[in-house]
């Protein structure tokens, strides 16, 4: 008989992330980023918009550089997760992941699920991965979430996926982009949602799955590999594995969509994966005009891929 994974304990991450959350703004080890918010209409959805004015201090600290005449030898990037700080640990997921609190959260309860060891962010999503999406979605009703690399807007190399939980929004869909997805009539494993005017791929997820995450892992992995076919995302064979072009995945409890990436910015703009679920950030007020001037679809439009009619 084949042994079990360890796994998180059933009822226990919700409890966990709520009560480290507390712990972490009382010792100060997470930056929670006060926004203010506005929506924008756009093609059939209303987007949601947070000016960040905290969001520039971020970059420039994440990216600081040494003074001039700095006569030591440049070090490379530190890696947060390796280790990571032990005021942001929420739990043990799975053999090969944890959970993190994300140290610089604009959503409250933001999640990271974040591999034990160093792997690449750019590299082909594995079973173990799967398994602990899924493990994590049974306990949190939410938005999971990954972005492939830095055109995709993923600000770590070291593979992380996310989750935020639902809903984003306090009024309208859980998600904008579900004004849409409720009109899909998808039977097979892999489609398009009608409307969406840049290339994707979208597949229902299968509610079983969240019943038995190790058996179901597999099944969702087959789904994912599905839609980058269908998605055209482009794969190759490096000497350390099986490398993707830039995309990014959401992934709630009824669907999946994956959308691959031409650029990471529309005019200064990072997008990441929340902007295809309907959430962009902004971090001042000229970037907000301009998203309200252009429109958020635009944007999507512009560093994604157009749809073939």
């Amino acid at each position: 008989m084949s042994r079990q994974p360890f796994l998180l304990t059933p009822g226990t991450l919700w409890p966990a992330l709520r009560e480290r959350t507390e712990q972490a703004r009382r010792c100060g080890a997470i930056v929670s980023i006060p926004t203010t918010e506005e929506t924008v209409d756009q093609e059939g959805i209303t987007f949601l918009i947070r000016l960040v004015a905290a969001l520039a201090r971020k970059a420039e600290a994440a990216t600081a550089q040494p003074p001039p005449g700095h006569s030591q030898p440049a070090e490379p990037p530190a890696n947060p997760f390796l280790p990571y700080d032990p005021n942001l640990f929420v739990a043990d997921v799975s053999p090969t992941h944890v959970a993190l609190l994300n140290k610089f959260n604009v959503v409250d309860h933001h999640l990271l699920i974040v591999t034990r060891s160093f792997e690449e962010q750019d590299m082909l999503l594995t079973e173990q991965d799967c398994l602990a999406l899924l493990v994590c979605l049974a306990e949190i009703d939410g938005l999971g979430f990954y972005n492939a690399g830095r055109v995709a807007g993923a600000s770590q190399k070291h593979r992380h996926l996310q989750l935020v939980p639902l809903p984003l929004c306090q009024t309208g869909p859980r998600l904008p982009i579900e004004a849409f997805v409720r009109h899909s009539r998808i039977t097979g494993p892999a489609g398009v949602i009608p409307g969406l005017p840049f290339l994707h791929a979208f597949a229902p997820m299968d509610p079983r799955w969240l019943d038995s995450p190790v058996e179901s892992a597999p099944l969702l992995l087959t789904r994912y590999e599905t839609l980058l076919q269908r998605a055209q995302v482009p794969i190759s064979r490096t000497p350390e594995g099986l490398r993707t072009g830039p995309y990014n995945l959401l992934v709630t409890r009824p669907w999946m969509l994956l959308v691959p990436r031409s650029a990471e910015c529309f005019e200064g703009i990072s997008i990441n994966a929340l902007g295809f679920a309907g959430g962009l950030l902004v971090k001042d007020q000229t970037q907000l005009e301009i998203v309200k001037t252009r429109g958020p679809m635009t944007a999507l439009r512009q560093v994604g891929f157009p749809r073939q009619p």
